[in-house]
This record gives C-alpha cells, sequence and structure tokens, in this order.
C-alpha cells in the first residue's frame, strides 16, 4: 500500500483528547481526531455535563467519538444522543479499556471475556445507526492469546464492525511492556476490514515498525502525542520520504506551548478555576519534558493562578531560548 494512503489518526483518551488537544493536533496533521472516551451511563444520565465533553468548533472535523458501556440498548441509546448533537464520522465501541473501575462494571476490557455481549452490543449499534461503527481491542486479557484475539475480531467483523483498532497489548499489560505485534498481523491476515494498530507509537521510526511488522491499514497515535503534537507530520513525512526531520528546538517548543495552552484557556470548561489550572499544568510539563532547568519549576507551574501567569513564568524561566 503506497505510504499516503496509510492513516494516523489521534487516538481517544480520557482527560486528554478535548477540543484544545485536537485542535493543536490537527495543525500538525493529525486528520481524523478522537473525542475524549465517552461512557454510556453518564451520556444518557449526565444531563448538561456531558456538553463538555462534546465541545467542538467547524475547524474540528472529521471527527470520531468512543463509547464505552456493557449494555447493547444503553450503548445505543448513548450513541444516539451524542449522533444527534454531533455530526460525527464514526463511533468506536471500547473493548481495550483496563481501568479497572471500568473492567468491574463489565465494560472495556472485561468485553473481551464476553463475546457474546460484545457480539451484540456491535450488531445492535451497527444495525440502527447510519455511521461506521468500529471496534477497539487488545490482544488479550490476561495473557497474549493470538487465536482467541483474531476469533474476536472476527466476531466484530461479522457483526457488522467497520474497522478494527488493536492496541497491542493485554488488558493486564494497561500501558508496560512490549507491544505484541505478531496479534496484530495474524487479526489484518484475517479480516477483510480495516486494521488500526496502536501501542508504543512515540516517534516516525516505531510507527513504520508498526506498519511493517503487522501489515495494518492505520495507527492511533496516543501517549506519543502528549507535548509532541508534531509526530503527525513527522511520521506522516518519514513514511513518504524516509526522512526524519528535526525536532523543534525548546523555543518553537514553547511558542507552539504557548499556543496550546490558549486553546486550553479559550475552550476548556471544567468545574472550577483550580481543574483549568491544574489541566495547563499537565500540559505544560509534557513540552517542557527534558528540558534544562523545568525540574526546579515544576512546582511553580502549578501554583499558577491564571493563564497568563502560568505563560509569564515559563517565559522568565526560558527566557535565554527568545529568539
Amino acid at each position: 500500500m503506497p505510504a499516503m494512503d496509510l492513516k494516523v489518526h489521534l487516538a481517544p483518551m480520557s482527560g486528554v483528547t478535548d477540543l484544545s488537544f485536537r485542535l493543536i493536533s490537527r495543525e500538525f496533521g493529525a486528520e481524523l481526531c478522537f473525542l475524549e472516551m465517552l461512557d454510556a451511563k453518564a451520556m444518557i444520565y449526565g444531563g448538561r455535563r456531558n456538553n463538555r465533553f462534546m465541545k467542538t468548533i467547524p475547524k474540528d472535523f472529521p471527527l470520531a467519538a468512543q463509547l464505552v458501556g456493557a449494555d447493547p440498548y444503553e450503548m445505543l441509546d448513548a450513541a444516539q444522543k451524542i449522533v444527534s448533537t454531533l455530526k460525527i464520522s464514526s463511533l468506536d465501541v471500547n473493548s481495550a479499556c483496563p481501568v479497572n473501575k471500568v473492567v468491574k462494571k463489565g465494560a472495556g476490557a472485561a468485553l473481551m471475556n464476553d463475546k457474546t455481549r460484545l457480539g451484540e452490543i456491535i450488531k445492535k449499534l451497527s444495525s440502527e445507526l447510519k455511521i461506521p461503527v468500529t471496534v477497539k481491542l487488545r490482544t488479550g486479557f490476561y495473557k497474549k492469546d493470538v487465536r482467541d484475539c483474531v476469533e474476536i475480531a472476527k466476531i466484530a467483523q461479522e457483526n457488522g464492525a467497520s474497522a478494527i483498532f488493536i492496541h497491542g497489548r493485554t488488558a493486564l499489560q494497561g500501558y508496560c511492556g512490549d507491544v505484541d505485534y505478531e496479534s496484530i498481523r495474524k487479526v489484518k491476515a484475517a479480516l477483510k476490514l480495516p486494521v488500526f494498530g496502536s501501542g508504543n507509537i512515540f516517534s516516525p521510526l516505531l510507527a513504520k515498525k508498526m506498519f511493517d511488522e503487522t501489515g495494518c491499514d492505520g495507527v492511533l497515535v496516543a501517549r506519543g502525542a502528549f507535548g509532541n503534537p508534531w509526530i503527525f507530520k513527522d511520521i506522516k513525512n518519514y513514511l513518504k520520504n524516509g526522512k526524519l526531520l528535526k525536532e523543534p528546538n525548546l523555543f518553537k517548543k514553547l511558542k507552539i506551548l504557548k499556543k496550546h495552552l490558549a486553546y486550553i484557556e479559550k475552550y476548556k470548561e471544567t468545574t472550577s478555576l483550580n481543574n483549568k489550572m491544574g489541566f495547563m499544568g499537565k500540559v505544560a510539563k509534557w513540552y517542557l519534558k527534558g528540558a534544562r532547568g523545568s525540574s526546579k519549576i515544576h512546582k511553580k507551574i502549578h501554583g499558577a493562578k491564571s493563564c497568563k501567569e502560568l505563560i509569564d513564568l515559563i517565559q522568565r524561566n526560558f527566557k535565554q531560548y527568545k529568539q
């Protein structure tokens, strides 16, 4: 497949991929972006509180959503609320989240241990919705099981899924340990659907490794975009030309950080100013990671009371990088 046909998308991440994160990622080459992971019950019973998770603007498209839940009818009810509010391009069924509070409810990665229920959810959504339904999987729950992973992917396909996303680790591994390329490769070989790989996409080299080792149709970038939104452009360039772009210097990183913080200030809806500033501080630390002197201002970052105060603090401590 020609490199230009290979897809590089921004993954859904709870508490991360808000409007500000998506906008800065799109500016550096992310075409399709996902909303933060949405909980089906919260979508049904949460009222207006859900609006902040679905906040968007016209240039924030194409846009996909991901739902987590365990009941087919609740998943459909929640999905219909989403599609009646937003013009999303597809809806993903999360059967990959390894977080204990999700798994205990029989949702997320727990659905890999309940294939019948997973199939019912996919069938219910794909038959009722007018948009493609995709499925996010892992390579196993407790341990790697290639045969079982392929079987679950086939169940998804048989029940109407339009594409499969596979995180190359088991639920027990969470986000640590080696990526299992073999399982993704076997799923790709067994299905007629597009298959996307995820896990350890931290650089263009690792993205190419995912494509080469699995034959997948695209990749999802998750933590690799933290403080590094230019990763989308870098991956596409490397796949097309085989050349690595030079990493932005700290001056350029600070300029991008300032823009990202401005997006948060403008668009982020939180329950309190403290929560908004906490999010800004987290984002700032992503961009400053590894920079000389950054560890000295971490506490000060979280003490900032406004966006302007935070930006002024960063500029004072890194004024030597001004050009």
